[in-house]
């Protein structure tokens, strides 16, 4: 990290601000979470919006609160939950790039709807690789961010950025584009190998049954509250958990996996949740009815292969 550069200082970090690029790659083997954006839209469209690659590192702001001070010329760009975005107490449209300058200060309020914002900085923090090639902070493992130790930011904080000589241009996101985080949320489910385990009234009642996210729901999984889903059979060996996985434990009340999930475990696993589903369940407080749908392998695959070549190959 070139700590001499200027960049950001943080004034307020909110409720937990944190570094997070597109994660860290090739690590499971070794017992560690891939880490990453909660919400890989709105974190991909910030980093576009300043012409950033995508393995950029940005801000994730959980729940508003936060704000920083420019200490130069940068180029920037706000997405995500609908929070108010001031500079200098003037408003300021978010989906878009923005210009500011050396003094100028930045708020963000709380949302009114979504949970979590991503600032994204033209040419991007200048940052030392961290593990596996990933600045992602990790708090339960104690990686990545700022520091290194997976802490969020903490006021007092300086992010250094690095040198863009001129600014680019000021993209903006097409307004029909804009995701709105007050629909109604139906989640996209990749059928799983254990599905015999569960029971055909079992899955009837999972799919036709409208669940509750609860406040238990971390980066690590999204708990959920609802019909019981019975299953056949004792606790599994523990293997090895994909990102979405829809586990059920003795309880019978499904949890999602999510960016920060642990990397084995034991519980008998429904399906998956697609990546692109899970966008829109970050972007959902405590307390919003979820529902789920079946969806195909290869219908699932195509969606991804659309996102990843629309933010990659830009």
């Amino acid at each position: 990290m070139t700590a001499d550069l200027p960049g950001l200082s943080i004034i307020k970090p909110g409720f937990m601000t944190l570094l997070q690029d597109s994660g860290r790659r090739g690590v499971m083997h070794q017992g560690l979470a891939c880490g990453g954006p909660m919400d890989r839209h709105a974190w991909a469209w910030a980093n576009r919006l300043v012409g950033n690659p995508w393995h950029t590192a940005a801000l994730e702001v959980s729940f508003g609160g936060f704000e920083c001070m420019a200490e130069t010329h940068l180029q920037i760009a706000i997405t995500g939950a609908d929070s108010s975005l001031h500079i200098n107490g003037s408003p300021q449209p978010r989906w878009t790039a923005l210009n500011i300058n050396p003094g100028d200060r930045l708020v963000l309020g709380h949302p009114a709807s979504g949970v979590r914002v991503y600032l994204a900085v033209e040419g991007g923090f200048a940052l030392t690789s961290g593990l596996g090639g990933s600045n992602s902070t990790l708090v339960r493992e104690g990686t990545g961010g700022l520091r290194g130790d997976g802490s969020a930011l903490q006021a007092g904080d300086h992010l250094p950025c690095n040198t863009v000589k001129s600014h680019g241009i000021q993209r903006q996101m097409p307004e029909q584009w804009l995701p709105d985080y007050t629909a109604p949320l139906v989640l996209d489910v990749i059928m799983g190998a254990q599905l015999d385990r569960f029971p055909s009234s079992t899955l009837h009642r999972f799919f036709s049954s409208c669940y509750t996210l609860t406040p238990r729901s971390d980066r690590m999984g999204a708990r959920l509250s609802g019909p019981v889903l019975e299953h056949h059979g004792v606790t599994l060996i523990s293997e090895g958990i994909s990102l979405g996985a829809i586990q059920v434990p003795a309880d019978g009340q499904p949890i999602i996996l999510l960016q920060d999930r642990q990397t084995v475990g034991g519980y008998p696993k429904l399906g998956a949740v697609t990546p692109r589903s899970l966008d829109a369940l970050a972007q959902r407080m405590p307390g919003s009815e979820i529902r789920f749908r079946p969806i195909a392998l290869h219908e699932a695959q195509e969606q991804e292969k659309r996102f990843l070549a629309f933010f990659q190959g830009q």
